[in-house]
């Protein structure tokens, strides 16, 4: 269904444009899930929908959403299915920053791709025993060469493009590669027990030619981290996830609930909905969905600030410490909120809510999935520093790479002698 967008884009207009892909998307959930068959119709529907261009302005053919716009749809199709968002993740994530760099040439280039249908993936992070990055850039005669491999992809099976960080030298460099370039190679080789369907594979660069134009940004080992609001967006993304999740175990149990003729424990006809018990189970079950969904928009409205201040050339370390601290303090509830909906789903219906044809499982496995990634722990501890110490973030985070950067010079010293 296509539906026109005004000049004024507002969330109605948008929840038209998107509500039957949605729901497409939530009937097809179980199947996929019970099958292990990826996304690629799930997302076919987003693309042709126009999804992937909703942050991207107006005057250059996008949706122009605003970030909580973007937040509250993100919460709904996390709901139809929790694998989409997070396949979605980098594409967004690479759109924001573009935005972010407020370079008119470059948004006017990536933005017509985005417009045209384009996705992006992931190839950024490392596994946890590898103290380098992987993946280097280099310069050849015909320009640079990626080479390396990346591992967590997340989404890059199904996009266009991969957005991946390579070091050239002692440079860090961010940059954009064609998912079908010769010498890149794609793997489904996720083996976590949640969000099965992300395709969060390896990626592998061998001799890919690089083209200038697609280095999207350059910064030396040990310059300060850019301010930027971009961490505390992608947290939020994993927590709009997770409101999703919370908002489909609501709809699980009372649909679940509303189709039972036997209450545990009683014999012959009785409905289960006029239990007391359950009915409280339900409505813990509301609050805890509620409750997610609120603190997202409301950090949500605070990246959108950010985000205002930084476009009007305004923007202060102070926005971005703000925004970082809320995204962390929203993380540490949220997650306890949704983990403990997708359990208490189960007391609903006994042993009958643990059939395969549900898939109730899914939630729990999805949501623990999504709460491991950036571990709460390490968020928590910054938060304590910062009200403590007025250690920001930011802060934190370039005393830690000074520190790394001092082990390694000592392990290489070392390894010359």
């Amino acid at each position: 269904m296509s539906v026109s967008i005004p000049a004024q884009v507002s969330y109605a207009d948008l929840h038209l444009r998107f509500a039957d892909v949605f729901a497409r998307i939530a009937d097809t959930a179980v199947a996929r899930e019970q099958q292990r068959e990826l996304a690629h119709d799930a997302v076919a529907w987003l693309r042709e929908a126009g999804f992937g261009a909703l942050r991207v302005p107006q005057a250059l053919g996008g949706l122009g959403a605003s970030l909580p716009q973007l937040f509250r749809l993100l919460i709904e199709l996390g709901e139809a299915d929790s694998n989409l968002p997070q396949i979605v993740r980098a594409h967004f994530g690479f759109v924001e920053g573009r935005l972010s760099s407020r370079d008119s040439e470059s948004q006017a280039y990536w933005f017509a791709k985005v417009v045209d249908g384009e996705l992006w993936g992931a190839a950024m992070a490392e596994r946890t025993d590898t103290t380098r990055n992987s993946v280097t850039l280099s310069a050849v005669d015909s320009g640079w060469q990626l080479d390396g491999e990346k591992y967590y992809c997340t989404g890059t099976l199904y996009a266009n493009w991969i957005a991946a960080v390579a070091l050239d030298g002692e440079d860090f460099v961010s940059l954009a590669v064609r998912t079908d370039a010769p010498g890149v190679t794609v793997e489904d080789d996720w083996d976590g027990f949640g969000q099965r369907l992300t395709g969060s594979g390896t990626t592998r660069f061998k001799a890919v030619d690089v083209p200038a134009r697609h280095i999207v940004r350059r910064f030396k080992k040990d310059e300060l981290r850019a301010e930027s609001y971009l961490s505390a967006f992608y947290q939020l993304f994993h927590l709009a996830t997770l409101a999703g999740i919370a908002n489909a175990v609501l709809r699980d149990a009372t649909e679940f609930v509303k189709g039972r003729t036997r209450a545990f424990g009683v014999p012959g006809q009785s409905s289960p909905k006029d239990d007391p018990l359950v009915q409280r189970v339900v409505g813990r079950l509301s609050s805890l969905a509620y409750a997610a969904r609120t603190q997202v928009l409301a950090v949500a409205e605070v990246l959108q600030d950010v985000h205002e201040a930084e476009q009007g050339g305004y923007a202060t370390e102070q926005h971005y410490t703000e925004a970082e601290i809320r995204a962390f303090q929203a993380q540490q509830i949220v997650l306890e909120q949704v983990l403990e909906a997708t359990t208490l789903l189960f007391e609903v219906g006994g042993a009958s809510a643990t059939s395969e044809s549900r898939r109730f499982d899914r939630h729990w496995r999805n949501a623990r999935t999504l709460a491991s990634h950036n571990p709460a722990i390490f968020r928590e501890r910054a938060l304590g520093n910062y009200y403590l110490n007025d250690v920001t973030p930011n802060a934190a985070w370039r005393s830690l790479q000074a520190a790394d950067a001092e082990q390694q010079a000592a392990r290489d010293e070392a390894s010359a002698v």
